[in-house]
């Protein structure tokens, strides 16, 4: 069934929707990000979703203990700005930054939160993996039988910032990254649980495949998008 988007005026905006090719560096990212969010604010830009990848890092939010930093010489460490702990990330894994008007979609940012989430399991769904919430640990989350019952690996992330009710950063899915370099740092502060990809369930979805994915499933709970 169709997600209606919160949106006080009553009209869908049309967001814009970029795929960079290439990967970005994050500094470049974060500069651009910013700008974004604040011409938004102001009413000099629409909004946009960003899908792109990043070359291997990692990054400290907020909440960011320094014990969960495992190999700190490893790969670049960012200090991010938005919330939560150390994620990192890399080829392979398909990051989407959101730079929306949370006043258009209700001003409430818990379920403009919830609404990330809902994307990333609506998209999973369409490679037919359970993706799943969990009230003590942020992310998407998968069940995984073949371990054990109790076994659950984190496949997607989120984080976000707001500023002057537009957000930025946003979520990261993994689509085929390393795995492996997960290991130099404690992801999101969890280390009860690890950490899965649609290839390492099995899944060999192309990058081109997940976007459309993730596409479809925004416009379904968000509203329309256009190329930007």
């Amino acid at each position: 069934m169709t997600q209606h988007p919160r949106n006080l005026s009553g009209l869908q905006p049309t967001v814009g929707w970029r795929v960079s090719p290439e990967p970005v560096a994050y500094p470049d990212a974060i500069a651009f990000m910013e700008a974004r969010a604040k011409a938004i604010a102001e009413g000099e830009a629409g909004e946009l979703v960003w899908l792109l990848e990043h070359p291997p890092l990692y990054t400290a939010g907020t909440s960011a203990k320094p014990a969960d930093l495992v190999a700190p010489d490893r790969f670049p460490v960012y200090a991010a700005g938005r919330g939560g702990q150390y994620t990192y990330h890399g080829p392979g894994q398909r990051v989407a930054y959101v730079m929306l008007d949370v006043r258009r979609r209700g001003s409430d940012v818990r379920a403009f939160v919830h609404d990330l989430e809902a994307w990333l399991i609506d998209t999973l769904a369409t490679f037919g993996v359970t993706g799943e919430t969990r009230a003590d640990r942020v992310g998407v989350w998968v069940r995984r039988p073949d371990r054990g019952p109790a076994v659950e690996d984190k496949i997607a992330a989120i984080g976000i910032r707001l500023r002057r009710w537009v957000s930025f950063h946003g979520i990261s899915l993994n689509v085929a990254p390393d795995l492996e370099h997960f290991s130099g740092i404690v992801p999101c502060g969890v280390s009860a649980h690890g950490v899965t990809s649609l290839a390492d369930l099995g899944i060999s979805a192309t990058m081109v495949e997940v976007d459309r994915a993730l596409r479809a499933a925004f416009e379904q709970r968000f509203g329309p998008t256009k190329a930007d």
